[in-house]
């Protein structure tokens, strides 16, 4: 693994040993136990999309790794005045160990990788999430002990949670779920890729997807990018919500995920929200860890 692109370039055994280092650097946390094993290395954090979660996340972790961490606005950056992707990814090799980036189109990520010659982090794209992801995995494997036997539904936008889900689930062994509008399907990698599995189904019938659920995952409908369509989206996705009939579908122990922020009362009621807070804001946390795995697996070499 020389960088974290996208869920469909991870092996289940890389997804597998990064939530094992995500479990053990969450654990030496907890018992303050220090584990410097970034110690004296530098992250850049190119930021073209505002972010809580992801910026506090890095920095923190970077932070506990004993590294130094950069955050680097796209206002502050040449590549935000039309500098060559290709350019900023050859001058910041020079300087730093690794590059996280959180931005919109997925091959301006694939690019710094490839004209780069350090670690890239994709810290979000249109396209993928796959550091929220792997925060997912790790929050269900503790609740639930094991993926084996274990339903996953996603209920919303084909976006790039959807994406991501879709592969990480398939990957780690689950059955995977997914209800979306006709017109907001995943993306067409993520399909082909899914229909060599029996255990994925796509439906436009939330209930459906829900029936026997383990795990339900929900986001928001309009994402960043796409405030002007939130009205549409809204009627688009009447009945996309998890509440109390969609959670009826569901095992009578299923839990909720939700990658933040929430905009309740629209993909999510206020009641089921809270209802499974803890869960969803230990998956909050686990971004922290999980990240710290993917940083230490990158760049402690």
């Amino acid at each position: 693994m020389k960088h974290l692109l996208k869920m469909l370039d991870l092996s289940t055994e890389e997804i597998i040993d990064i939530l094992n280092l995500a479990d053990q650097l969450k654990y030496e946390l907890k018992h303050n136990i220090p584990h410097p094993l970034l110690k004296g290395k530098t992250l850049g954090m190119i930021f073209q999309k505002a972010s809580t979660r992801t910026r506090v996340s890095f920095e923190t972790g970077m932070y506990q790794l004993g590294g130094y961490p950069l955050f680097l606005s796209s206002n502050d950056l040449q590549i935000g005045r039309g500098e060559p992707v290709q350019d900023t990814a050859r001058v910041l090799s020079r300087y730093l160990d690794g590059i996280m980036i959180r931005t919109f189109e997925q091959e301006e990520v694939e690019a710094l990788a490839e004209f780069g010659n350090i670690p890239i982090i994709n810290g979000l794209t249109d396209f993928c999430h796959p550091c929220q992801v792997l925060a997912d995995l790790m929050t269900i494997r503790e609740q639930k002990g094991s993926f084996d036997g274990l339903k996953m539904c996603f209920i919303g936008d084909g976006n790039n949670m959807a994406n991501s889900l879709i592969v990480g689930g398939l990957k780690v062994g689950m059955t995977v779920s997914a209800a979306c509008p006709a017109d907001y399907k995943p993306d067409k990698q993520v399909m082909d890729f899914a229909q060599k599995y029996d255990c994925f189904t796509l439906t436009e019938s939330p209930a459906e997807a829900a029936k026997d659920a383990d795990v339900l995952i929900t986001d928001v409908w309009a994402s960043m990018g796409q405030e002007d369509e939130a009205e549409k989206r809204k009627i688009a996705f009447k009945g996309y919500q998890i509440n109390d009939e969609i959670m009826a579908c569901a095992k009578p122990d299923a839990m909720v995920l939700h990658c933040l922020p929430a905009h309740r009362e629209e993909e999510i009621t206020t009641k089921v929200f809270e209802d499974h807070a803890a869960e969803i804001f230990e998956e909050a946390e686990n971004r922290l860890h999980a990240q710290k795995a993917v940083m230490v697996k990158l760049m402690a070499k």
